[in-house]
């Protein structure tokens, strides 16, 4: 039995480079905070850059204002921070085993993506993770003075999409799977079709197990006091799996519609 030649030059292994830079910048943002600057310094990046529910109940700069802080342009920063952190929270982490854990997520589930979706697609599409499981945590914990960092929630989006057409046959976790960039091209299955699919629902339950047992060992994981946003989680996961078919370039077997708003 004979089976077709991969296309020579095409790796069996690879990494986007797009995934490649993103690890690379949640590495070095991690190390100038633990390695540059002073635990003051750090407290400040967190005030800025981390999700903080308080920050919308208006009791962030009375209790977190750094001591000799000019009041009012903190208070004209954390105004914008109300906006950006929503996404900047998850470019943070909580020690170096946060950072790993998430990085290899994002190697294992995000390479197949973004692979899928091209640069632009995947990274709007990640932000979009972020923002829903900001928004999501910010609804069940409002005034929480707790911080929200890292990319699970992104990451979590990016594992909901996989599910939509990694267990395609021929796609990568699919029988008959080829080994060039037409593995990533097959056709998705639909939100009712993921539902029926035994493999793709082996997958969510185990991603919910994980999910529970992480947040169980929420200490060992970004150290002493720390908790594991969960419900981040689950709103960047519900936000890829509903938000899949509008990022998706090559859609579930029908043609996209002419008026593709990314088909540039």
């Amino acid at each position: 039995m004979s089976f077709p030649d991969r296309p020579r030059g095409e790796p069996m292994f690879t990494i986007p480079q797009t995934v490649v830079v993103l690890v690379a910048v949640l590495a070095v943002i991690h190390l100038i905070r633990t390695q540059l600057l002073s635990y003051e310094g750090d407290v400040e990046v967190l005030l800025l850059f981390a999700f903080i529910p308080a920050r919308y109940a208006g009791d962030l700069l009375a209790a977190g204002l750094p001591l000799g802080a000019d009041a009012p342009l903190w208070a004209v920063l954390n105004t914008g921070a109300s906006l950006w952190t929503f996404l900047t929270y998850a470019f943070l982490h909580g020690n170096f085993t946060h950072l790993l854990v998430n990085c290899l997520w994002l190697v294992a589930f995000g390479s197949a993506l973004a692979r899928r979706f091209g640069t632009v697609r995947f990274l709007a599409f990640s932000a979009a993770g972020a923002v829903a499981g900001a928004a999501i945590h910010l609804a069940l914990h409002f005034g929480d003075m707790v911080p929200v960092i890292g990319a699970s929630a992104a990451i979590s989006a990016q594992m909901a999409a996989a599910a939509r057409f990694v267990f395609q046959m021929g796609a990568p976790l699919g029988a008959f799977r080829v080994a060039d960039e037409r593995a990533y091209r097959v056709p998705a299955l639909t939100l009712a079709e993921t539902v029926r699919n035994s493999r793709a629902m082996i997958f969510l339950g185990v991603w919910f197990g994980i999910n529970l047992l992480v947040g169980l060992g929420s200490s060992s994981i970004l150290g002493e006091g720390g908790v594991i946003a969960w419900e981040a989680h689950i709103g960047g996961f519900l936000a890829g799996l509903f938000l899949f078919p509008v990022f998706d370039p090559v859609g579930t077997g029908r043609s996209r519609p002419s008026g593709d708003p990314w088909s540039a």
